[in-house]
């Protein structure tokens, strides 16, 4: 008698509930320690094929992972640079960002006068005020903590590629004692699709910026540049990104300019890109065999939120792609990743005793 037989449903369900709620737990309080890890985990993961690259080429295998690190650590601190200049231009305009935003707010007060009273208008925006205030000093914490755990990325992504050949051997040691050979390809395939996987992901992020950009730039809209690489970055995030990468070139226009054409070019500027990105790049580019349905995608960006703040918004999409292509290889578990990707299967009865399954896609994320 198995497991499944020998305990009652509600039993079993509700161990693995318990279960959940501590793994939730300690996510939450190992955060510190956890979050980078991630990061240096998936920075691994890419850098894994330029540390081979070198170690064939005849370098040893400490020099070959600090070259690589070296070559990331300069694209990355490039990149962080460009957006700082890109930022102090920002920040040296927004004393007269703030004027005209006050501006434009005296101004709406008083074609709404006529229909609410000026106190109440007054304190409407208090209470926004109020809540806003404390939503923006989490996200400057949570990206403030992000750059202090930032120097734990290079130690932990070091010793990850140093010590993958340690890691590979427990994991055919635990699972490798009567099919080591299903594991091994297992493995590789996981490996590989994981690599994959992310330099799709790193791609469609350049190709939606440059987007973004040239869109804006076309359409006349400062910090051009700036703006579209954040719309990029926040376009990891399902549908949320989207509406958030498209809200601050209109918010920034509606500051700087006058009228309202240029904010609805850019929503719909913004909608063909996400029309290219949602039927091209994604299903080409990042991969068709890796594509999580919306209501998976927004259950683990809220959880993600909730368990590690901002930075668990933007892990939890990689991890949960990362979970489906392990899932989809493993036989045990290929119902779990059907569960969370964007096929569905209309079985519909055609005999007695028989079923056919058709296939249709859900919405992109």
């Amino acid at each position: 008698m198995n497991a499944s037989q020998k305990y009652p449903f509600y039993v079993r369900v509700t161990v693995i509930l318990f279960g959940l709620i501590l793994f939730s737990f300690a996510l939450a309080n190992l955060r510190d320690i956890l979050i980078p890890f991630s990061f240096s985990l998936f920075l691994a993961i890419l850098l894994n094929p330029l540390v081979d690259r070198l170690e064939k080429w005849g370098l040893p295998r400490v020099p070959a992972i600090a070259l690589a690190l070296l070559i990331a650590i300069l694209v990355i601190g490039g990149i962080w640079y460009f957006l700082a200049m890109q930022m102090s231009h920002f920040t040296a305009q927004l004393p007269a960002l703030q004027q005209k935003t006050q501006e434009l707010v005296s101004r709406l007060q008083q074609d709404l006068s006529g229909k609410i009273p000026l106190e109440k208008q007054n304190h409407y925006l208090a209470q926004v005020k109020a809540g806003v205030e404390p939503l923006v000093a989490k996200v400057l914490g949570s990206v403030v903590g992000t750059l202090i755990t930032a120097s734990l990325l290079p130690v932990y992504t070091f010793l990850l590629l140093y010590y993958k050949t340690l890691i590979l051997n427990f994991l055919y040691d635990l699972f490798a004692e009567e099919n080591e050979k299903e594991v091994q390809t297992v493995l590789r395939q996981v490996r590989g699709s994981i690599q994959s996987y992310m330099y799709g992901l790193l791609i469609e992020g350049l190709i939606v910026a440059t987007l973004n950009t040239i869109a804006l730039l076309l359409l006349g809209v400062q910090y051009a540049i700036l703006l579209g690489i954040l719309g990029a970055i926040l376009n990891v995030l399902p549908f949320f990104g989207g509406i958030l990468a498209a809200l601050l070139p209109i918010v920034v226009v509606t500051i700087t300019k006058d009228g309202i054409h240029t904010q609805v070019a850019i929503a719909i500027s913004y909608m063909v890109i996400q029309f290219i990105d949602n039927h091209f790049l994604i299903p080409y580019i990042v991969s068709s065999k890796v594509k999580i349905n919306a209501l998976v995608s927004i259950i683990v960006v809220l959880l993600g939120a909730a368990v590690w703040g901002l930075s668990g918004m933007f892990l939890s999409i990689p991890f949960i792609g990362v979970l489906k292509i392990i899932f989809d290889r493993i036989p045990e578990m290929k119902p779990w990743g059907k569960l969370l990707g964007s096929e569905v299967e209309v079985r519909r009865p055609v005999r007695a005793g028989r079923v056919r399954s058709v296939k249709r896609e859900s919405p992109h994320q």
